[in-house]
């Protein structure tokens, strides 16, 4: 018992201690989502599935990762993120261990599915646990959070495609598995729930509620809804435009044009895919630090409106090769930051006692999102990729109008009905002790 109390007051309650676990353990799983596609055809050629099919499980992946993380959420609300994490650690490593002996589809469907509930596991409590640990840095924290998912493949994409190219896939899977499996089980053994926070709040930065609101509550608000079809809008015009970066730089005749940057000379599209990984990442913990100043409803409005001159000027100038590079760099820059903004405005918003819960039901809007991506397809093929640019822009403008002139009107009378409730609560306590 002296030992544990020892242990609680030094580096394992420190929040930063905290967060650096949490960012760790999210830059294991990333290689599910982001290391994937050095896989597909490999598994194509030895088994001759096709490239649609094996894809089929990348699918299966997104959406089990997407759509269970409310569920695993409330375990961590209940029992901590210790145990969630374990058992997310056992289904990361196993997932690609049953990939290294699978020899039909449904094998890998299964991998899929056993994959995503362990990514949900792992990513639902990193950023839950973010939230509570950080109640005055929400946007900071959620957003260094999941730069971790966003970049973390970056380290280990050459390793595990020269593993690919020497040994194999099946080699690759089991060895990266493993290990990954491996990493975060450790980890888990260092995550802490966070105290309950008696610090005043903030009088400057994001509004934010002194009352916890369940889940089954919060699932019946307005606040909650408008910001989960916000969300859907960013996150399924972000997506629909980066499924067409490709396609329009080789429609602009720029893809292979070479540009010169320090010395490299590298063909346009793909500094433009490298410069747009980067500054995902970079651009979520940056917009986090600036709502936790400015406020989650302005910052949105900057981001979101940028994001929508960003596309409009691709479609426009993007014949250029340098400015093809520039403006789709400038929009995923911005185009990350709801992965930030919008847990920390739940946060913010639903209080921290159940905001692994309430953040992952509004993380599920990625899941809708991804479900809304292949008509971006559709319209490419009626329409033409500017039809899919221009509706992504306009998802995104009207994004930031609903941000500042909806939701921000919107949610200060709900945090504001939350103090009057509350200095009610206290007076009719009073009365009661005065009688």
């Amino acid at each position: 018992m002296t030992t544990e109390t020892t242990e609680d007051r030094g580096l394992l309650t420190n929040k930063w201690f905290q967060l650096s676990v949490g960012l760790l353990c999210m830059a294991m799983i990333a290689n599910l989502q982001y290391g994937w596609t050095l896989f597909v055809d490999p598994i194509d050629a030895k088994h001759g599935w096709g490239r649609a099919a094996i894809q089929i499980a990348f699918s299966i992946f997104v959406f089990t990762e997407t759509w269970l993380v409310p569920i695993e959420g409330w375990f961590v609300d209940r029992y901590g993120p210790q145990a969630v994490v374990m058992v997310g650690s056992l289904l990361v490593g196993g997932s690609w261990v049953i990939d290294s002996q699978a020899s039909s589809l449904p094998m890998l469907y299964t991998a899929a599915v056993i994959s995503g509930i362990g990514a949900g596991c792992v990513y639902g409590t990193c950023v839950g646990n973010a939230l509570k640990w950080f109640p005055q840095q929400r946007g900071l924290a959620a957003g260094i959070t999941a730069a971790g998912f966003g970049a973390g493949a970056g380290a280990t994409v050459i390793p595990i495609a020269n593993m690919i190219a020497n040994q194999g896939y099946e080699h690759a899977f089991l060895v990266f598995g493993i290990g990954q499996g491996v990493v975060i089980f450790v980890l888990s053994f260092f995550l802490r729930k966070a105290p309950k926070s008696n610090a005043a709040m903030r009088k400057s930065g994001p509004a934010q509620t002194k009352i916890d609101h369940p889940p089954a509550r919060v699932i019946r608000t307005p606040v909650f809804w408008l910001l989960y079809v916000m969300f859907v809008m960013v996150a399924s015009g972000g997506l629909m435009a980066a499924a067409q970066i490709a396609p329009i730089a080789h429609d602009f005749h720029v893809a292979d044009s070479p540009i010169n940057m320090f010395g490299f000379i590298l063909p346009a599209l793909t500094l433009a895919i490298s410069l747009d990984r980067v500054l995902d990442g970079a651009g979520r913990p940056f917009f986090g630090w600036v709502s936790d100043r400015i406020g989650r409803e302005n910052t949105m409005f900057i981001a979101f409106g940028t994001a929508a001159v960003a596309i409009v000027l691709v479609t426009q100038l993007g014949r250029n090769p340098v400015a093809f590079v520039i403006f789709t760099a400038m929009f995923f820059c911005v185009f990350g930051e709801i992965y930030s903004l919008f847990p920390a405005t739940a946060g913010d918003t639903f209080g921290s006692k159940f905001a692994t819960t309430n953040a992952g039901m509004l993380y599920t809007a990625k899941g809708t999102a991804a479900l809304l991506v292949p008509l971006s397809s559709i319209i490419a093929g009626h329409f033409g990729w500017q039809a899919v640019f221009y509706i992504a822009a306009s998802f995104n403008l009207v994004a930031a109008i609903l941000a500042m002139f909806v939701l921000k009107p919107l949610r200060a009378s709900f945090i504001q009905a939350d103090d009057y409730g509350l200095q009610s609560a206290a007076v009719t306590a009073q009365a009661t002790a005065d009688r």
